[in-house]
């Protein structure tokens, strides 16, 4: 397998922290609005026998010149052609919020080898994508776009009050949301690898019990983890995050 890209790359895929020798690669899919910055620091939070893989989406960070993805279907179909050189060596995947259900649609386009070569799906803070329900609010027009962040209160304040950081912020954070809301799940075969719901304890949006009909979506085991914070937690996130992406290391030894 040739080099994978590293921070400053261009293309899909960042490895913040190289560990040639890991038996597990662990690939990341970022929230809306986010890029695989967010999971700069967490290698260095993971034992030495995982590398952290973060997908960047297009229109953001070391992409902003590219087109944003408004079709999750042809984001999944972006990334599913690129993973596959990951796999010289077990590999899981990582979602939050809306990064869950584009792990799954990737998972899914790989299941027709199978079983599916994913050692593992985690994910965190999203309900089970035939329950994705859309929020009143067209995502095209700018004041309904301001509507919807004024809800986020202080995480969107200051892209709100500064057309520079607007311009900058609001073109992928459209496209995820567009993405988001265009969804619609297509029932298909189950996956085969474990899976794990991640939760937030202070996630009122999303709470593990409205999780758990993810379940039906593998016939491989399923276990279930609360962890502290708030649906955001993942920009600081706690210890009990990384014994849960450890422990899908751990049980490959």
């Amino acid at each position: 397998m040739g080099r994978l890209p590293t921070t400053g790359s261009t293309g899909w895929l960042r490895v913040y922290r190289s560990r040639p020798r890991a038996a597990l690669r662990v690939v990341c899919f970022p929230h809306a609005g986010s890029g695989a910055s967010v999971f700069h620091g967490w290698a260095e939070r993971l034992p030495e026998s995982v590398e952290l893989v973060g997908v960047q989406y297009p229109g953001r960070q070391d992409r902003s010149r590219e087109e944003p993805v408004s079709r999750l279907e042809v984001l999944a179909d972006e990334v599913a052609a690129v993973v596959p050189r990951l796999f010289d060596r077990p590999v899981a995947f990582f979602g939050h919020s809306l990064g869950a259900t584009v792990a799954f649609e990737v998972a899914r386009r790989l299941s027709p080898r199978f079983p599916t070569p994913l050692a593992g799906l985690v994910v965190s803070a999203r309900r089970p994508p035939a329950d994705c329900a859309t929020t009143g609010y067209d995502f095209t027009r700018d004041d309904d776009l301001r509507r919807y962040l004024t809800r986020l209160g202080n995480r969107a304040g200051p892209a709100l009050s500064d057309p520079d950081l607007w311009d900058l912020l609001i073109p992928p954070l459209r496209g995820d949301l567009l993405m988001s809301q265009r969804y619609r799940y297509t029932p298909g075969p189950p996956l085969t690898c474990p899976l794990t719901l991640v939760a937030a304890a202070a996630d009122h949006s999303c709470t593990i019990d409205d999780m758990r009909p993810w379940t039906k979506h593998t016939i491989g085991p399923a276990d279930e983890h609360v962890v502290p914070g708030d649906h955001y937690y993942v920009d600081a996130p706690p210890r009990e995050l990384f014994d849960v992406l450890a422990g899908a290391a751990d049980r490959l030894g």
